[in-house]
């Protein structure tokens, strides 16, 4: 794919054509901006990473020295960057990245088209024919002058800036989707909290308005591939304030209750889990298809009640599953029905609630037309990534 103003043949180079490795190194420790490359983030303060220092801080005199537009390569492997990301830095400052990683500036070339190309995968194949068989599965190994060797194809100036401008504004355009979407959670979140749980007076319990149902009981024999069996949701398809995703679900030649036979509007709860902070963690299930039931470390709660599953998403949720968690120092951590059913939230009168959840319900669909825009634009990027470089 090409700007219809540009023609001719793209010129072949190695990337040794382009980039010199940086060798100087940080003698003496004078400078402490210690640096790391992240597949997601880019090349940031160590600390804004780790949320701590990791290096020690008087032992950095072998930590290469980078400064703006210096490329770093961080052989890594990542969901993200399957071949370690490649990055460029852009800190004011001078800083300094460990010897793990490969440093080089770059010349003769536009760095943001440079920056662009390494994000697209087609300097992969090179990298999986030439890199060397190491014994450490989750780190590329290629020597440095093999790396330098990469063949690079380039257009003309103008049009290695043309392209690298179209992707920087698709990036702008993602950040802002991605602004508008943190904005929009803020605004649920605040008015949940304000609106809904914040209020004096009288309250109630989940079990007055619902009722609990815990989840089917299987062995690792029942477990099949067979897609007609029952399907099985569990922890791992919870995430709050979304619904149940069922991407990643088991199917299992075992038949659940018809009380445990998901229906539309249950909010499935995970109950039990290795890891605290995952216990509570809850879904709204918006199918309708009668053939889907919950493992045994989950639970459903079942109400006509449309409110409470934003209260199921609330902070004072959290806090009380908080108080109601057992187990936990090795043992699974754990809540039962009754913690459920037994939680607390201020009651409001009818004519409220059914403004604040028009409110409320509002705003979430606004999500999700903005979420799929967000995936538009991400599949746009990925796209172009794919067809404009060679």
């Amino acid at each position: 794919m090409r700007f219809p103003e540009f023609s001719g043949e793209w010129e072949k180079n190695n990337l040794s054509k382009f980039s010199s490795k940086i060798t100087k190194k940080n003698k003496g420790n004078f400078i402490n901006n210690v640096l790391c490359n992240s597949a997601n983030l880019g090349i940031i303060p160590q600390n804004d990473y780790f949320d701590r220092d990791i290096a020690n801080a008087d032992n950095t005199d072998s930590y290469y020295i980078i400064e703006q537009g210096d490329f770093v390569y961080n052989p890594r492997k990542s969901t993200a960057a399957p071949y370690g990301p490649v990055n460029i830095y852009n800190g004011e400052k001078p800083g300094i990245i460990s010897p793990l990683y490969l440093c080089f500036s770059v010349f003769n070339i536009s760095p943001s088209f440079l920056f662009y190309r390494f994000k697209s995968s087609v300097w992969h194949p090179y990298v999986y024919s030439h890199g060397d068989t190491g014994v450490r599965y989750d780190r590329v190994s290629i020597k440095d002058d093999v790396f330098f060797d990469m063949p690079i194809y380039t257009p003309t100036q103008n049009e290695q800036e043309k392209i690298a401008t179209l992707l920087f504004l698709i990036d702008e355009r993602i950040a802002t989707q991605n602004k508008i979407i943190e904005d929009l959670k803020k605004l649920k979140s605040a008015i949940v909290e304000m609106l809904l749980c914040n209020q004096n007076g009288e309250s109630f319990k989940l079990r007055d308005v619902g009722c609990f149902v815990r989840g089917l009981t299987y062995a690792n024999e029942d477990v099949t591939e067979n897609k007609a069996a029952t399907t099985v949701i569990r922890a791992n398809n919870l995430n709050y304030g979304n619904n149940v995703d069922k991407d990643e679900v088991v199917y299992v030649n075992k038949t659940p209750t018809a009380s445990q036979i998901l229906r539309k509007g249950d909010i499935v709860i995970c109950m039990a889990n290795g890891s605290s902070s995952l216990v509570g963690k809850n879904s709204y299930y918006p199918f309708n298809d009668g053939q889907s039931t919950i493992g045994a470390f989950c639970g459903i709660y079942r109400t006509s009640y449309p409110f409470v599953k934003w209260l199921m998403q609330s902070q004072r949720y959290k806090r009380l599953v908080y108080q109601s968690l057992q187990g936990g120092n090795g043992a699974i951590a754990n809540l039962n029905g009754d913690d459920i059913l037994n939680m607390s939230f201020p009651l409001i009168e009818k004519e409220k609630s059914q403004s604040i959840i028009f409110a409320i319900d509002a705003i979430e669909k606004s999500l999700m037309v903005n979420k799929s825009l967000q995936r538009l634009y991400y599949t746009q990027k990925s796209y172009l990534l794919k067809q404009m470089f060679i």
